[in-house]
C-alpha cells in the first residue's frame, strides 16, 4: 500500500512539473529546463521575472510548495518501507544491476513477491505488460500496443527505468541503440525494459549479486 501511495505521489508531482513548465513557456520565460526543478535555480528564477504578473509568480510559488509536498511524501514513504530488513537486504542485491535504483528495485520486490511464481523470463516480462501481440498483412507483420493484461506500476517503473538505464549499462546501450536502428525508439525502450526484468529475475532468484558475464 505504501508503495502505491508513492506511486501516487510521483505521478502527481510529474504533473506539477510540468504546470510549471508550461506556465514559463505560456508567458515567454527562457529556462533551463535541467535546473528548473532545482530549489534555488527555481527561486532565483522567480525573482527575476518582473515582467510576469504576480498573480502568475504566486501560482508558480504555490505550484513549487505542492511539488516539494510531493517529493517530501515520496521520500517519507520509501524510507519507511525500507526499515524492513528483509526487503531492505533483497533491494540491495537487486541494486548491483547496473542503472537498477531503490525505487525500481523496491517496486520489483513489492509487486513480484515470491520471483520463482515465473518459470522463465518471458513470463515475468509478461506479468510487467511488455509484450505486444503482432497482426499480419500479407508479407509485413505488425506489432499491436503492449498488453494491457499486466501489472501497470512495474510497466511504468520499468519503461522509466529502461530509458535511464543505457546511460549506465554499457550492454543495454548496444541493446537501444541496435532495437532503435532497426526499428525506433519506443521500441529500443520496450526491449531495454524487457532486459532489465531478465536481469532482476536472475539476481533475485539466485539471490548472489549482479554479474555481466553470466547474465549475457
Amino acid at each position: 500500500l505504501h508503495l502505491r501511495f508513492r506511486n501516487l505521489a510521483v505521478r502527481q508531482a510529474t504533473q506539477v512539473k510540468y504546470r510549471i513548465g508550461s506556465t514559463l513557456m505560456e508567458h515567454g520565460v527562457d529556462y533551463n529546463k535541467e535546473k528548473l526543478h532545482r530549489s534555488k535555480y527555481f527561486h532565483q528564477l522567480l525573482e527575476e521575472l518582473k515582467e510576469v504578473p504576480e498573480s502568475v509568480r504566486e501560482l508558480l510559488r504555490t505550484s513549487r510548495g505542492t511539488l516539494e509536498l510531493f517529493q517530501t511524501t515520496q521520500r517519507n514513504l520509501l524510507g519507511q518501507l525500507m526499515r524492513d530488513d528483509r526487503l531492505s537486504a533483497r533491494v540491495e542485491l537487486l541494486m548491483t544491476i547496473p542503472s537498477v535504483g531503490v525505487v525500481t528495485a523496491v517496486t520489483w520486490a513489492l509487486e513480484i513477491g515470491d520471483p520463482w511464481r515465473f518459470s522463465s523470463a518471458a513470463k515475468a516480462v509478461s506479468y510487467c505488460g511488455l509484450v505486444s501481440g503482432r497482426q499480419q498483412s500479407g508479407e509485413k507483420e505488425y506489432r499491436q500496443p503492449l498488453s494491457k493484461q499486466r501489472n501497470g506500476n512495474l510497466q511504468s517503473i520499468l519503461i522509466e527505468a529502461a530509458h535511464l538505464a543505457p546511460r549506465y549499462n554499457p550492454v543495454l546501450r548496444q541493446l537501444y541503440d541496435k532495437v532503435k536502428e532497426e526499428v525506433h525508439a519506443g521500441a529500443a525502450v520496450i526491449a531495454v525494459a524487457r532486459k532489465l526484468v531478465a536481469y532482476l529475475l536472475a539476481v533475485d532468484k539466485s539471490g548472489k549479486p549482479f554479474q555481466m558475464r553470466e547474465m549475457e
